[in-house]
């Protein structure tokens, strides 16, 4: 068991002990949010045809020359079109077909007069502009060809890709990345768990960890995902774990990590003879996280200060779901920023703080206690202070985790 590591030591150590889950087929609804995990490309042209991107008539541009309002070319209109529907009539010298948006276009035709620029009529119609060849003239393939790329391996589906998949017929078997199940269970015997209806007693708090975890989980797309609570006591947290372990792929808990009298996960472990294989890593907030295996059930424990939970969830318990998955979406990509807000303390040790980064500069909230949670709301980055980091002017430029 290391005791102290670099928080990109704990990453790869945790990315070293867990087996990625592969992949499974989905249908397309069930895609959505998932990252796919092979190259798709098209079995077909999109549009498949030649067609008509707007309402009006298909003709001949020969048959426009010097057509005005004043000057008018009358043609012969010599079928209707509907989207949907086989021309059977060929466009001839003198003629059009009456079209409608998204209908094939009719052999023989190289435009489309849109019918703002024509009487509309039927029969006959008056053409009241000259048009180029393939003017308003929408290409087989100009979406995409066969076997173009239509959706590359490693992106998250989001609807404009359902969409895509939708217009190339493709809405089965679709291979994305497995994602584990997830059990949070937070513990503490002064938490209390809301909306049970238990009016709050003295000297306890409303337990926020587990739902914050369980809702940033859901965010980050993972569906399976399960809420449970136990009291500071070692043995009920190692049953606890036992029953989520036989059924969860994951095991994230918060509280009791530390040196405490109450800090009973390391009993927790012992009981468990679950393999711990760090503790404490070298950061702020979150120090005394721990991370072990029960059996093949990777278990992270979290500091049950809530900000220092919700800046680990980011730092560690996202890069080892991204281990299990192969997402490398899910691990916070890191970027600069210009510091706008003065952060008056001097960080001996790395120090990681929450902020929000717009166009390039980074604000700060008032309020950095690891115990306070109200400040990070409308926060979408954590700022990454180096160990002997002074007070920080505005001005400065940073590193920042992006959210």
């Amino acid at each position: 068991m290391i005791n102290g590591i670099a928080l990109e030591d704990a990453i790869a150590l945790m990315a070293q002990h867990v087996t990625p889950l592969g992949t499974e087929k989905v249908n397309l609804f069930q895609s959505l949010g998932r990252t796919l995990s092979y190259d798709i490309t098209a079995p077909m042209p999109q549009p498949p045809f030649d067609r008509s991107p707007l309402d009006g008539y298909a003709l001949r541009a020969s048959d426009t020359a010097g057509a005005s309002r004043e000057y008018p070319v009358t043609l012969t209109v010599v079928d209707t079109v509907y989207a949907g529907d086989v021309p059977m009539t060929p466009v001839k010298e003198g003629q059009a077909v009456r079209i409608m948006t998204g209908a094939m276009l009719p052999p023989g035709c190289d435009c489309v007069l849109m019918q703002e620029q024509t009487d509309m009529g039927d029969p006959k119609v008056a053409i009241y502009r000259p048009l180029k060849p393939y003017a308003n003239y929408c290409y087989r393939g100009e979406d995409y060809k066969f076997g173009d790329l239509l959706i590359p391996a490693g992106l998250r589906i989001n609807a404009a890709a359902v969409g895509v998949l939708s217009s190339a017929g493709i809405v089965d078997n679709i291979t994305v990345f497995r994602r584990p199940s997830v059990a949070v269970l937070s513990t503490g015997d002064e938490v209390v768990i809301p909306g049970t209806g238990v009016e709050l007693p003295p000297g306890k708090i409303y337990g926020s960890n587990a739902n914050l975890i369980a809702a940033r989980l859901c965010e980050l797309g993972f569906a399976d995902v399960r809420i449970e609570h136990a009291g500071d006591n070692a043995e009920l947290v190692a049953s606890a774990i036992r029953h989520l372990a036989a059924k969860y792929q994951v095991v994230i808990t918060t509280g009791g990590v530390s040196v405490g009298a109450k800090d009973i996960l390391h009993d927790t472990i012992a009981l468990l003879h679950a393999e711990k294989l760090f503790w404490h890593v070298n950061m702020k907030p979150g120090t005394p996280a721990i991370f072990s295996l029960f059996g093949e059930v990777p278990v992270l424990s979290l500091s049950g200060n809530p900000f220092a939970a919700a800046a680990t969830f980011e730092l560690l318990a996202r890069p080892l779901l991204a281990a299990m998955t192969g997402e490398d979406w899910l691990y916070p990509r890191q970027t600069e920023g210009l510091l706008q807000t003065p952060f008056p303390k001097e960080s001996k040790g790395r120090r990681f703080i929450r902020g929000r980064i717009a166009n390039g500069k980074v604000y700060l909230p008032d309020e950095h206690s690891s115990g306070a949670l109200s400040s990070m709301v409308g926060c979408n980055c954590l700022v990454d202070l180096p160990a002997g980091t002074p007070p920080l002017q505005g001005g400065e430029r940073v590193t920042v985790w992006k959210l």
